[in-house]
């Protein structure tokens, strides 16, 4: 296992705290056995999987779950299964890389993706001794494939209204599990489902169920609008007998495992949809040189090349999130000992330490991957509508991560108002933080100039600290307990938030780059963070504008519009020139560039 050596924080201190460029992960940190990873996967991808892609896409099952198998054979499936159970015991760091190369391969990569997280992770992380030694070393080599069933028709995003019930027999050998569950990927061929149902009276609770068991059936596939080859189907649960030490954890903890779980496949989305981008940003760069129109390559227009580069832009900041959460995942999970009885409680808590991180990456994952997919058909032009190319295929496909993981909606609400949860319990200083600001709010606020690379974007980033913690301290003020009401509040909120974390990812891993490699390797980088930054600090002023229009009224919001403006003085910078410098690289690479 690669050695931990990141930082660990506090989750969702990132807003009140400054973060050391030397403490975080970056892509430019990956050691060898790293890099060997990601090529394997790469080279399996290109080898194996894709001169499959039709059949794939045609939903063969034996020749997913063979390809699934051998994936197994190479480790690929192993990579979060600790080693005692004959897994790889990777860092989160490796396993993203692994997730990222399998993405090239589309509806396979989603069917990978379902068992080696949420489908296996539930028993890594909550299992007993005795579960963890029965199933896991089958699901790390592919003997066995596992589904998450956690949807219900009349519930999703509601988790906890699941009517899937589990009744415990007269002598306690056995839960009779009853319901239907829905949207399942691999259920068409998986071998172990984790479900979720409410025992003992209602208590939420987790099983692992086999695909033998007597009552187990599922529904025909549904007919998607993406993701074409992987299998999703209803499973149908009728009076299965499900052995009493096939529980997962405790009567009681489902939602714990639940949402623990869904936190961890929010990141590993995330990493999906980087790969994703990095894909279309690639098919997008060749297709604009060899596009002809008047007499020339169409990437030789303005307007296409800046398409190029915003496309490469978000897909590097994605991409430095990603990994700066991994680092933090890291150094969380670093001391869980999988042999205590206490590895379950401990699982949760570190899993959970990063609640709003996970749903920041699956957010800002998602978007990213969406504006790139939608960007990349408008460079194909008609030939993006045609399925001969690619494009259009990812444009289908990514539509689905903006739904599934607990909806984006859902994920903006949850990312403020656990950040207040935790101010409330102590655990966050951001009350105190609030306070501080609104003292400093009434001083004179001099004038700045600014000394060194990234320097201006530093400030940024912290002034957008601020203008989050102003506007969330005037909705906090205004709303009370009812802010988890004020939906619209909570979603501007969010994406402030998000804006601010992707902000300082990219910041830091910029100033990483620049300290290890100095300025004319650091360029591109550097080009980069800054065209974001002051792209990103112009939304986080008009949210905080949104947000406070919504909160104050009259002099009240005349005197808070006017503090927010000693906070949103910026010099103007050439974003143009910056875009064009970008565009540049993608042309010349025809690839993702950084």
């Amino acid at each position: 296992m690669t050695e931990n050596r990141f930082e660990k924080t506090v989750g969702g201190s990132f807003v009140v705290e400054d973060a050391d460029f030397k403490t975080i992960a970056t892509p430019e940190d990956l050691t060898e056995e790293q890099r060997m990873f990601a090529e394997t996967t790469a080279a399996f991808v290109d080898r194996d999987v894709l001169p499959e892609d039709e059949r794939i896409e045609r939903l063969d099952y034996e020749l997913t779950v063979k390809l699934m198998r051998q994936a197994g054979d190479l480790g690929l499936l192993g990579a979060d299964v600790p080693e005692e159970y004959e897994g790889l015991g990777l860092d989160k760091i490796s396993s993203a890389l692994i997730s990222e190369q399998l993405s090239r391969a589309a509806s396979f990569a989603l069917s990978i993706g379902a068992h080696v997280g949420i489908g296996t992770l539930p028993i890594v992380y909550f299992g007993s001794q005795a579960q963890k030694r029965k199933y896991l070393p089958d699901l790390a080599c592919g003997r066995k494939i596992a589904a998450y069933c956690l949807t219900e028709p009349s519930s999703g995003s509601d988790a906890l209204g699941a009517r899937t019930t589990a009744a415990l027999s007269e002598d306690g050998g056995h839960y009779v599990l009853s319901g239907t569950k829905q949207f399942i990927t691999n259920a068409g061929f998986a071998d172990l489902f984790i479900v979720y149902a409410k025992a003992d009276g209602g208590k939420f609770s987790t099983f692992i169920v086999e695909r033998t068991m007597a009552g187990v059936s599922v529904g025909p596939e549904e007919k998607k609008m993406g993701i074409k080859g992987s299998s999703t189907r209803p499973v149908i649960l009728e009076d299965v007998k499900v052995p009493a030490e096939n529980l997962l954890w405790e009567v009681g903890k489902g939602h714990l495992i639940a949402f623990n779980i869904l936190n961890i496949g929010r990141f590993k989305l995330a990493v999906g949809c980087l790969g994703g981008a990095k894909e279309a940003i690639a098919l997008s760069a060749k297709y604009a040189n060899e596009r002809v129109q008047f007499g020339k390559p169409i990437s030789a227009f303005p307007l296409v090349g800046k398409k190029l580069a915003e496309m490469n832009t978000r897909a590097y900041v994605l991409e430095s999130v990603i990994y700066r959460t991994a680092g933090l995942m890291d150094a969380g999970l670093a001391d869980i000992d999988h042999g205590s009885p206490e590895a379950g409680v401990q699982s949760a808590k570190a899993i959970a330490e990063y609640a709003i991180e996970c749903s920041i990456n699956k957010v800002f994952g998602s978007e990213t991957l969406d504006f790139v997919a939608d960007e990349g058909v408008q460079i194909h032009g008609g030939y993006g509508y045609i399925q001969e190319y690619k494009i259009e295929r990812i444009y289908r496909d990514s539509r689905i991560n903006r739904i599934f993981e607990g909806t984006n909606e859902i994920n903006r609400l949850l990312i403020p108002g656990t950040l207040v949860k935790r101010a409330l319990k102590g655990e966050l200083p951001l009350l105190q933080k609030v306070q501080a600001l609104q003292a400093e709010l009434l001083q004179p606020v001099p004038g700045r100039t600014f000394e060194g690379t990234l320097e201006e974007e530093a400030h940024l980033a912290r002034s957008a600290k601020k203008i989050f913690l102003m506007a969330g301290g005037a909705a906090v003020q205004k709303f009370g307990p009812k802010l988890e009401q004020e939906q619209e509040a909570l979603a501007a909120l969010a994406d402030m938030l998000i804006q601010i974390y992707a902000m300082e990812s990219a910041i830091l891993r910029a100033k990483k780059r620049l300290a290890s490699q100095g300025e004319a390797r650091a360029a591109l980088s550097v080009a980069m963070t800054r065209a974001f930054v002051h792209d990103a600090f112009g939304l986080v002023e008009s949210l905080a504008k949104e947000t406070l229009s919504a909160v104050e009224t009259g002099d009240m919001l005349r005197t808070q519009l006017s503090a927010l403006k000693k906070l949103t003085r910026r010099s103007p910078v050439d974003t143009v020139g910056l875009k064009r410098q970008i565009a540049a690289a993608v042309i010349r690479e025809e690839n993702f560039v950084c």
